[in-house]
């Protein structure tokens, strides 16, 4: 097939929904369909097969795009548009695979040019937004109706994880729907040499990411203190953040009376989180709100280390206790899961162990690749085809 992606992120950049893309362009090539993709201007350059990138115009004050929903998005957003109707105009597309709200532009211009689309869900936009900003009642119910509307005229759709899923069937309970869940993206090796300058004696609890509230750092850090208070030996390590959002939390881990146990790394190249997170004794995802998955959790099943995360749905539609340390998103819990994950070696060993091979079963790259070509073969193409008839028909 000829398909055009239609992702509104930076190319390549090493975040979550820009790698889920790379996955998803990289799966599609090496299949054998021609790709056109169209991206925001800032980003690497990538050479995959079968797959064309075409970027966005530059807008000026947009650079450095944050995560998530922003002006400097919308901005960019709208300088896609045009560029997205001119490609539907000027080439033959089978199929339209539309990330986040770029399906309500393919929506938009559905009726024009019938092309239809899947819809990439990588999140609840209503849900992100009203996450971040704290939207009035009606503006929520106004961003549900349209995103309810781009699911029900998508063909089918491809959420990254079960709760996205299941909003997705809720809206429209006959849709194809395929969960692609992420995978593993770091290769780890037990000869790892530890970065220089590392010179903690104490168990590692790790972190990794952004700093942004929903991630529940500020949480891990009381936690950790409490820990650290009841006499738990530990030092956290957090990698990642901006100059402000280390600075707010490295405040908070003052005031906790741990902070000369806790350090702040800032951001490292991530060719280098392998060699860091092969000197964790525990690594962690307390995020506290979300619906979806964070893309990381894959690579902390695959990194031989026990996981500690919090009991929410973000984290147990594929997370459980066979697999990993699930705490309630509270500090006094948080300290618990620390405590008993470093009093016990043989659960950690046992925790790691059960979920390197959940990975290998559910998350690597082969499932994903199997899962994605089974439902474009399955149904997808066949629905493509019924158009086709139909329209041949008339």
């Amino acid at each position: 097939m000829k398909i055009l992606v239609v992702a509104p992120q930076p190319f390549f950049i090493q975040r979550g929904t820009p790698i889920a893309v790379r996955m998803l362009l990289q799966s599609l090539g090496e299949a054998g369909h021609r790709c056109d993709a169209i991206v925001f201007p800032e980003g690497e350059d990538v050479d995959l097969p079968n797959v064309q990138v075409i970027r966005a115009p530059r807008v000026p004050g947009t650079k450095g795009m944050p995560p998530g929903f922003s002006l400097k998005k919308l901005l960019v957003d709208a300088a896609m548009f045009p560029m997205l109707a001119w490609r539907l105009l000027r080439h033959r597309y089978d199929l339209v695979i539309a990330v986040e709200e770029a399906a309500f532009m393919t929506l938009v211009l559905k009726p024009f040019f019938r092309v239809p689309y899947i819809y990439d869900i990588d999140s609840s936009i209503p849900e992100q937004i009203n996450d971040k900003f704290g939207l009035p009642s009606w503006l929520n119910t106004a961003l549900t109706a349209a995103e309810r509307t781009a699911v029900r005229g998508s063909i089918g759709a491809i959420p990254c994880c079960q709760a996205l899923g299941d909003i997705v069937r809720d809206y429209a309970p006959t849709l194809p729907v395929q969960t692609l869940e992420d995978v593993s993206l770091v290769e780890f090796d037990a000869e790892t040499a530890p970065p220089e300058g590392w010179s903690y004696e104490s168990p590692v609890l790790m972190y990794i990411g952004n700093l942004e509230g929903y991630q529940g750092v500020g949480l891990l850090i009381e936690g950790f203190a409490k820990a650290v208070a009841d006499g738990t030996e530990a030092h956290l390590v957090v990698i990642g953040g901006t100059p402000d959002t280390i600075e707010t939390h490295r405040a908070l881990a003052d005031r906790t009376g741990a902070g000369d146990k806790i350090t702040f790394t800032g951001p490292r190249p991530v060719e280098e989180i392998a060699r860091y997170m092969a000197q964790a004794t525990i690594v962690a995802s307390p995020r506290t709100q979300g619906r979806n998955t964070p893309m990381k959790v894959y690579s902390y099943l695959d990194s031989g280390r026990p996981l500690l995360a919090t009991r929410l749905p973000t984290h147990t539609q594929v997370l459980d206790d066979d697999i990993a340390m699930l705490v309630d998103p509270t500090a006094e819990d948080m300290a618990r899961g620390i405590s008993a994950l470093l009093a016990d070696p043989d659960l950690r060993d046992r925790l790691a162990r059960q979920a390197a091979e959940r990975v290998r079963a559910e998350f690597s790259p082969a499932a994903y690749r199997r899962k994605l070509t089974g439902f474009l073969e399955n149904e997808i193409i066949p629905r493509l085809r019924r158009r086709a008839s139909a329209a041949g028909a008339t």
